[in-house]
């Protein structure tokens, strides 16, 4: 046999041999695989354990666990007290037409007839009206000496004793929170727009806040947009809760939704603001007198409030008269009854609706709200201090 032929023989048996073996390796890696092992040239080496650093092993750090927010926390009302006493040196330092007539009057040299007709004319202009100014010049021109006042301070006593008569003493300024065993006192806010009275509306909810009272508010001003929304944010701020509908809604059922949860609640009082439409449109006063007929389906009213703007003069006399043959008002909130305001409005509306002043509003303060009373109204456009002080 040739020697080439004999090695091209050896050198095809082993490359039969190395195929073969080939074919067998790659059937066999085909077959581990779909039996779910690794062959052993795949197989991956188990990871290392950190390294201990000291005596411990390091551990990952905690993330931080996000804190729940904080509940908001309620105000606490300024006491009817201090309340009185910065309304009362506010209304010192106020220049409305009555302050500066009295001023006038208490500083004059001669109290000649000159000198009363000014007077006169001041007290006319701040609003205190014909009727009642006569009235004052009358009693003060009988007991004040015509050539002069010799006594500076028999004339102060005298014109402050005389103008708290005229204010009204006697009159009952106090909230009537009466209510039927098991229900509320209800208290109905009405006035026209721009008088403040949804503002006035959240400023008593914290005077009643601060007396001890429990609460609630009813949006029933659906017309005007973002009334609701006003009111709340009022309420949150002492953790009084508001019954509210969407813009639009029936006055009526958001006031009769209110009364309801207030039963339910059991709470002292609730507070429903209206609608403050102009006076004029017929058909909206029918509609507050709606919402009062409502009301006293569940529960009598125990007080309906007129927001009177301080300002207005005749203009708020004449609002008065309407919303009181509406809804019979039982008490006056006097408004922005600041240096802008004259100050007589305060005899002339009580003496118009026979109703007495019950609140006074003389800043934008939160806490700017207090119970009116004759003496320190007086105290105030006189400058004086208070009895006692």
């Amino acid at each position: 046999m040739d020697l080439t032929y004999l090695i091209w023989i050896i050198l095809g048996i082993l490359i039969l041999a190395t195929v073969a073996a080939a074919i067998t390796a790659g059937v066999s890696r085909r077959k581990a695989l779909r039996e779910g092992s690794k062959p052993a040239e795949i197989e991956q080496t188990p990871t290392t354990e950190p390294e201990a650093v000291g005596e411990e092993q390091a551990e990952a750090p905690e993330e931080p666990k996000a804190e729940a927010p904080a509940e908001p926390k309620a105000e606490t009302p300024e006491a009817a007290g201090s309340r009185m006493a910065r309304l009362r040196r506010r209304l010192a330092n106020s220049n409305n037409a009555l302050a500066r007539g009295l001023a006038e009057l208490l500083s004059a040299d001669k109290l000649d007839d000159d000198t009363w007709d000014d007077f006169e004319t001041t007290l006319i202009t701040s609003d205190l009206g014909v009727g009642p100014t006569t009235e004052l010049v009358e009693k003060l021109r009988s007991e004040l000496a015509i050539d002069g006042v010799s006594d500076p301070a028999h004339a102060r006593d005298v014109l402050h004793r005389e103008l708290v008569d005229l204010v009204g003493p006697t009159m009952d300024r106090t909230l009537n929170l009466d209510h039927p065993e098991g229900k509320p006192a209800v208290i109905l806010m009405v006035g026209v727009n721009g008088t403040g009275k949804t503002t006035t509306c959240g400023k008593l909810a914290r005077v009643l806040v601060a007396e001890g009272k429990t609460v609630l508010l009813g949006a029933a001003d659906t017309f005007r947009a973002a009334a609701g929304e006003q009111l709340e944010t009022w309420g949150e701020r002492v953790g009084v809760r508001t019954v509210r509908k969407d813009e639009g809604a029936d006055p009526a059922s958001v006031a009769y939704e209110a009364v309801q949860a207030g039963i339910d609640d059991g709470v002292d009082v609730v507070l429903v603001d209206t609608a403050g439409r102009l006076h004029t449109k017929a058909g909206l006063m029918d509609e507050l007198g709606k919402v009062k007929r409502v009301i006293e389906k569940l529960t009598p009213l125990s007080e309906v409030l007129l927001v009177l703007d301080a300002t207005t003069g005749q203009n708020g006399l004449t609002q008065a008269r309407i919303f009181s043959e509406v809804v019979d008002v039982s008490g006056i909130v006097l408004s922005k009854l600041d240096g802008s305001a004259k100050g007589g409005i305060v005899v002339q509306v009580q003496r118009e609706l026979g109703v007495p002043v019950k609140l006074i509003g003389l800043g934008e303060g939160p806490d700017d709200l207090a119970p009116f009373d004759a003496e320190d109204f007086v105290t105030g456009l006189m400058g004086d201090e208070p009895a006692g002080h």
